[in-house]
């Protein structure tokens, strides 16, 4: 036993080693730096270039370090995040960041003066979590955030009616009867109007919208104590804050994206897996036993999700895909084509990927060339989304030009493209929906803007020869950044070859 305990000890050591976990630790005291996405992904890079380059002195550890190098190489794309407590201090001054660089410039873009976002705990505005530190997990009580514009030089001034001060963002007002005890009730209204009364603010806006939930939170309940709040004299400046808050949430910041790329790589990476001889075997396997593979997955590397995975199922003979009626519990065959819609989220970032596996015949050793034919027409359509998004385009003006191009192609398929962010369908320009490919008022009527990500999310059916002429389903969706300077790129490469089971 003590043996077995002292080569478990070795080959603890060793795997550490070889799987670069001792000599990262080294890397960062020796740099005196602290662990991050970048910096993980920096050293893994060199590292494994540098060790697997020389010859190694001793077979037996070439032999070792080949067959963890998969190993090696899966955990480095899942990107481990750092602690929680470094990840809420990163959120913190993103928050920050978008509070003090984004959120000016847009109310003056807007002309709001002073913007009111109230709510009430467990009944948050959408924008709410947009507004307070990762460490908030509900408004409390009633929390009333004031937000004036005092002009270019002396800033917006941030004030809670209610609750903390979020790290230091906002100045907290408390019951002025009593220091010690919060505001609450009548006492809120009463400050509120005192403050309008002192800023005497052109415009307020406030949470209303018909056509964009997110701008949209103000209940009816508290719209009705700001009225009786500010009279029917600052009433009248009352507006809607619409795309304030949409354009809040849509813009990302620069520094978000090395991280949001390392979820995506996970992304992928899980997926690759999950469309392997890893979890599936032929005959076996159903596509529920996939969805639950993802499910626990996700939860052993300490992430959340924002919808339930899907896996679908083509074989030839049975009848298209229905999106309003999910399959369940069905076996997957060799010649099966399958289809999964996967996302996660992180850091109050979420991600959002379809891609397709191919069950390999017996005798087979690649995909037949009608259904590679139908993966490489969803591509291009892929390219035709990417080419059309323009800033100061509207969601509606790219789905036109992009449907004109692709049936310019002899392509047949539909674009159902959104936004993506602080949630996963997220505000900012709709593309089209997949059952509205006429267009989409409203929430399609809105432009992109630079510095915003999209989920380019579409599909495409081609007739497949080796199926007898039937349709293919092909769904694909991959992240893109629409950067500062106005070019359109992915997030990572899309899938262009189908994930293969054997």
């Amino acid at each position: 036993m003590k043996r077995l305990r002292w080569l478990g000890r070795i080959l603890l050591g060793l795997a550490r080693e070889l799987s670069d976990e001792n000599a990262y630790r080294r890397h960062l005291a020796a740099h005196h730096r602290q662990h991050s996405a970048e910096e993980w992904r920096r050293f893994s890079e060199a590292h494994l270039r540098a060790k697997y380059s020389r010859a190694k002195c001793c077979g037996l550890a070439l032999a070792v370090a080949l067959s963890l190098s998969a190993g090696v190489a899966s955990a480095q794309s899942s990107l481990p995040l750092p602690p929680l407590r470094e990840q809420a201090r990163i959120e913190q001054e993103w928050l920050r960041a978008r509070l003090e660089r984004i959120l000016p410039g847009l109310m003056r873009l807007h002309q709001v003066h002073m913007w009111l976002v109230v709510c009430r705990e467990y009944h948050e505005d959408p924008v709410f979590f947009s507004l307070v530190p990762p460490t908030v997990f509900s408004a409390r009580r009633r929390t009333i955030l004031v937000f004036i514009d005092r002009g270019p030089h002396a800033g917006i001034e941030r004030l809670a009616l209610g609750g903390g001060s979020n790290g230091g963002l906002y100045t907290v007002y408390r019951d002025p009867q009593d220091p010690n005890h919060e505001l609450y009730g009548e006492a809120q209204w009463l400050l509120l109007r005192r403050l309008v009364e002192k800023y005497d603010p052109a415009s307020i806006a406030i949470n209303v919208s018909d056509d964009f939930a997110f701008a949209d939170g103000l209940s009816s309940t508290d719209r009705g104590l700001i009225e009786a709040a500010l009279g029917p004299r600052y009433m009248q400046r009352v507006v809607r804050a619409g795309q304030l808050v949409i354009e809040y949430l849509d813009v990302r910041l620069p520094e978000m994206l090395p991280y949001y790329r390392g979820m995506m790589e996970t992304s992928h990476s899980l997926i690759r897996r999950a469309f392997s001889n890893e979890v599936i075997t032929p005959g076996k396997t159903t596509d529920q036993d996939v969805v639950w593979w993802l499910c626990d997955q996700v939860r052993q590397l300490g992430l959340g999700f924002w919808f339930q995975p899907a896996v679908r199922i083509q074989r030839p003979r049975r009848a298209g895909l229905s999106f309003l009626a999910e399959d369940a519990g069905m076996v997957i065959q060799r010649g099966d084509v399958l289809h999964v819609d996967f996302g996660f989220s992180a850091m109050r970032l979420h991600t959002d990927t379809q891609h397709m596996g191919y069950v390999l015949r017996e005798g087979e050793s690649s995909v037949p060339a009608g259904i590679r034919h139908a993966l490489a027409g969803c591509n291009r359509l892929q390219q035709l989304n990417l080419e059309h998004m323009k800033p100061g385009r509207t969601g509606n003006q790219v789905l036109a030009g992009t449907l004109a191009a692709m049936r310019a192609e002899g392509l047949r398929g539909s674009v159902y493209s959104h936004s993506i962010g602080d949630h996963g369908h997220a505000a900012g320009p709709l593309i089209g929906l997949w059952d509205h490919q006429q267009g989409v008022p409203g929430r399609g009527d809105i432009p992109l803007l630079p510095g915003t990500w999209f989920s380019i999310e579409l599909s495409t059916l081609a007739a497949v020869p080796e199926r007898g002429g039937q349709d293919l389903f092909v769904g694909l969706e991959e992240d893109a950044v629409l950067d500062e300077g106005g070019r359109m790129s992915w997030v990572l490469q899309p899938q262009t070859e189908f994930h293969l089971v054997k």
